[in-house]
This record gives C-alpha cells, structure tokens and sequence, in this order.
C-alpha cells in the first residue's frame, strides 16, 4: 500500500525559485515538501578561478533580488565565495554609431547589479533550507502525477517508489517545461525565436572593467558579463544568442576558431579571446502562463514565464514570484487561511503578471527593433540610442528599471 505523507505546502524543483520559496516559508510554522528529482548535496564549489572551475550559467542578479537573497539569510555565504558586481553597461549596435552607456553613479549606486554562477546562488539556498526544521526534502525521485483531491481541497502528489503527497499548495518551480503545468493543464501562449544561446567561459587579455557589455547583431545579440578573476587573469562569461541555423557550425569549431570568431563578433573589445571552456547550447523560447494559479496550485519563476535572456531578467523576475508568493501565503497563514486558497493565491497572480508582461514585451521588442535591417529603421534605431543617452532623466529610470527599483 501506498505511503501518504500530509504538508501544507508542496514544491516541486529546489533549483533556484524552488529552493529560494521553501527558504522564504521555512520556520514559519508551515509544514513543507521540497520535491528534486537530483540529489539535494551540494554542490562542491571549486576556490580556484579559471576556466574548467566556473559555472557555464550565471545570472545578473538585481539590487532587487539581492535584497530578497539578503532578506533570506543567502547573500552574505554568495559575497564570501564568488560574485562581480558591474558598475557599468555598454551596449551597442553593430549596424550602425548608436552606443548607450549605464553607470551606477548616474543614480548615486554602488553597483547596477552582480554576476553570481547559478550553483553558488543554490548552494546558499540550500544551506538555508538545511536550517530549516520544517522542510522535509525528498531528492532523487521524479514526479509521476498530481492531481486535484476528489471532494476536498488541496492536492495529491504522486512519486517514485510508492510514495504519495497530499498538500494544500502545490508550487510548481520545476523549470520551463514544467511536468506540474502539464499535468494541471494550465494553458501557455508561447513560440519559439528560431534562436539558440550558446553559453560558456572566456579568458580575455584585457580588464572588463566590471563591465558588462552587449553588442546586437543582425544575427543575436552577444554578451560578455564580467566574471571576478585571478593573478592577473581576466574572465567573462558569454551569452551568445544566434540563429538557429548559425549554431552548430559554431559548436563545431575548436576552440581556437571559436575564440576568434567570438572575438571578431565582439569587435575585440577587450583585446584577444584567450581561451574557452566548453560550450553549452539551449533553445530559446516565449513562454507564459494565460494564468499562473488554480485552487491549490501556485506556478513560480520558468515554470511561470520564460523570458528571452538578451538582459538577464529572468532570474530576477522568478525571485520576485518567490519573494510575493511568500508574502502572500505567510500574511494567510498569520490569518488561518489555507495557503492553497484561491482568493489568496490570485493576490500573488495580480501583483505578478503585468509586471512580468510589461517585461517580456520589452525585451521582444528590444529583440524585433535590432532584427531589422531597413536603413530608415537602422537610422532611427542608432538615433534613438544616441538620444536616450543624452537624455539624463530617462536614462536613469531606465537603469532604475533595470535595477528593479524604478
């Protein structure tokens, strides 16, 4: 017979978002489940810096976020290992002048943002969960269905090896193909750019200058985001989204090619591409829940949206799911509400979705207006960029914006 455990909260995935929420919840009185199919160790985290020893996937992390990190007790073990922080964004269009340049003490901040390696944001949330004794992790074991409890509220979790959940929440934070969103049938609006993003690590000959710089090709725009670095030695991590087509020809190349085709792409700006690690290559799709809750069922972070990574942003709008959902819930339970109450959870629907909207349209428009390729529209576009940057007061709240404080 199967083994039925009771919770008041169940959430699936402990990457980022999952773990970030069973942080914001625990200690709270609340009786959780954090569900991952990997193993919950983790992660040795390396003390040397060069190339075979950082994560390929990193995150901008906002002044927003790393307040929500803080507040969670997870910041402080980030700054003591590894984290940049960038003062200073260049962007620039390769068909044409227009250059816009963001710094920190256009709005009197010490840094814009952090670059942060995801496995060292998890390792710190991890940490937090661990002191958690109101979390009960369950790792290694797959998700088989869930559905609505028959006659009563909440919902039933069905594992590996017999074991079944009953909670009334479950979080889906179980990434963009999200298992729960299907299995609960929740609608998405969503298409795929054409493009893939290859992601690794650069040795650079130059200083980035705690830089982080984009150029927009006709073919995706390429970043480089300044990474800390080691006697002398300069790294960045890249994010270099493409057409399809142009991706595998790419991949194929030794790295030797591959650091100089990166280099011409990047226009040398900061000297010589040195060396890569290995490259690593995803799909880039829009994705968005037509609704993030139902009775007893909550989506947060890419299970939610996903958002085209061209500014960094969708990490930072994941911690802001976390940070109201929690809110949400803890402000029931203070309550007596049942966290899986529908008129509660459509409080953290109302507080999220035209935020993460407003955000998703931006950046395909940003995405569409550097696709083009009529010299009117190339002409407008470097005037634009030219402008916005002589125009102090917008240029700030754009970097607020960006910042997650405007």
């Amino acid at each position: 017979m199967a083994e039925t455990q009771r919770f008041d909260i169940a959430i699936i995935g402990a990457g980022i978002a999952g773990s970030a929420l069973a942080a914001a919840l625990g200690n709270e009185g609340l009786r959780i489940a954090l569900v991952e199919a990997r193993s919950l160790a983790m992660a040795e985290l390396p003390a040397a810096r060069d190339l075979q020893h950082f994560d390929a996937r990193v995150s901008a992390i906002t002044p927003r976020s790393k307040l929500l990190l803080e507040k969670l007790g997870a910041w402080e073990s980030i700054a003591d290992y590894r984290q940049c922080p960038y003062r200073h964004m260049t962007v620039w269009d390769a068909e044409g002048t227009g250059v816009i340049e963001f710094d920190c003490n256009d709005v009197n901040a010490p840094a814009l943002g952090h670059i942060v390696e995801n496995r060292v944001i998890v390792n710190a949330l991890l940490a937090r969960v661990a002191d958690c004794g109101d979390i009960t992790a369950f790792e290694g074991v797959q998700l088989q269905d869930c559905a609505h409890v028959e006659g009563a509220p909440g919902v039933r979790v069905r594992l590996d090896g017999r074991l079944t959940l009953e909670a009334d929440l479950l979080v889906a934070a179980d990434g963009a193909v999200s298992p729960v969103r299907e299995m609960m049938a929740f609608p998405t609006r969503e298409w795929d750019y054409g493009h893939r993003a290859i992601v690794t690590t650069v040795q650079v000959e130059h200083p980035h200058q705690d830089t982080c710089w984009q150029r927009f090709l006709t073919s995706g725009p390429l970043a480089f985001l300044p990474l800390p670095g080691e006697d002398g030695r300069h790294y960045c991590s890249i994010v270099w989204s493409l057409r399809e087509q142009l991706v595998d020809d790419l991949l194929a190349l030794d790295d030797r090619a591959f650091c100089g085709a990166l280099e011409q792409a990047f226009e040398g700006r900061l000297g010589k591409v040195l060396d890569c690690a290995p490259r690593f290559a995803f799909p880039l799709r829009q994705r968005h829940a037509i609704d993030y809750v139902q009775p007893g069922v909550a989506l947060v972070g890419d299970a939610a949206h996903t958002i085209h990574p061209l500014a960094g942003q969708g990490i930072n709008l994941g911690l802001q799911d976390v940070g109201v959902l929690a809110e949400e819930v803890l402000a029931g339970h203070a309550r007596g509400l049942n966290p899986g109450q529908l008129a509660l959870l459509r409080r953290y629907q109302r507080r999220r979705k035209g935020e993460n909207l407003l955000m998703m349209a931006a950046m395909d428009g940003f995405k569409a207006l550097f696709e083009q390729q009529a010299l009117p529209l190339r002409w407008l576009r470097n005037a634009g960029m030219r402008g916005v940057g002589r125009i102090g007061p917008l240029k700030q709240q754009l970097i607020r914006h960006a910042m997650g404080v405007g």
